[in-house]
């Protein structure tokens, strides 16, 4: 496990955008079974390809009007087992560090793992994301 004065700055690069994070195995199934809607969740990591294109692919993401009712991370390496819980629900694929789930409903619907993730840069990664967004999330409702 990795000291958290380590990691504490590569967390915040993603709660200031208001990122919830997933600390235990609980806060994860809380999150999950919330009901209806759709849920990001970020496998944050220590690596350099989530600090140089994961977080701010993501960070890019997020500036889109359509997204994810609730958007959440785990951090692997620190929430081992909330890390655990949610790679869980992300049926068919390995473990991958950084990696970006989509879930609706409870049923994983988008997945992008490290390898997709290690090749591209932060923009490209955002434009993946927002066309998730845009198929699997609500618009918001114009008030």
């Amino acid at each position: 496990m990795y000291p958290e004065f380590m990691i504490a700055p590569m967390r915040e690069e993603l709660t200031r955008f208001g990122v919830k994070e997933l600390r235990t195995a609980d806060d994860v199934d809380a999150a999950v079974t919330a009901g209806s809607g759709t849920l990001m969740v970020v496998v944050n990591s220590v690596c350099g390809c989530a600090a140089g294109k994961a977080r701010p692919g993501v960070a890019l993401a997020l500036q889109h009007p359509v997204k994810p009712d609730n958007i959440t991370t785990v951090f692997a390496g620190a929430d081992v087992e909330a890390t655990q819980r949610a790679r869980g629900h992300f049926t068919g694929y390995p473990p991958s560090s950084p990696s970006i789930a989509l879930l609706k409903d409870g049923k994983l619907v988008y997945m992008m793992e490290r390898h997709q993730i290690e090749n591209q840069e932060a923009g490209a990664i955002a434009a993946q994301l927002t066309a998730a967004f845009d198929q699997h999330c609500q618009a918001p409702v114009a008030g």
